[in-house]
């Protein structure tokens, strides 16, 4: 079965494009991270290439190798700056898979002891709440977090 053409109109790509904002975390030549506005836990933060890439199976190697090492710098700054027992790291390939947009995005997550993921609502954070988050994050970034 052929791979699906990329869709140049899915949310991602408008963000990457500058058509729509987001919180950003950290941006690199090759990643943008930024704040999830319908967040599971306060700091969720997506990580994704700029690279037009649908899924896991159709990023090219060398863009999918510097990719995963930048959700692991997030993953470990998350932990860090807001004092996390855990990370959970999700990614999901075609709708089958859970994936609800169409361009290669992990999801990370902090997590604490004894504290579930909020349900899936819909709801959006308040832009401060957000910016906020994102500041800590970028912050334990800058010292190696």
């Amino acid at each position: 079965m052929p791979a699906q053409a990329y869709d140049e109109t899915n949310i991602f790509a408008r963000i990457l494009r500058g058509d729509l904002p987001c919180t950003k975390v950290l941006e690199t030549d090759a990643v943008l991270a930024f704040m999830d506005i319908m967040p599971r836990a306060d700091g969720h933060v997506l990580v994704i290439p700029k690279a037009p890439a649908r899924t896991l199976l159709d990023i090219d190697p060398g863009s999918l190798a510097t990719l995963i090492v930048e959700v692991q710098r997030i993953a470990r700054a998350v932990k860090q700056a807001l004092v996390a027992d855990g990370v959970t790291i999700w990614q999901f390939n075609e709708p089958a898979g859970g994936q609800e947009v169409p361009h290669l995005h992990f999801h990370v997550l902090p997590r604490w002891n004894n504290v579930e993921l909020r349900p899936r609502t819909g709801a959006t954070d308040k832009p401060e709440v957000l910016i906020a988050l994102a500041e800590k994050i970028a912050g334990a970034l800058a010292t190696g977090g």
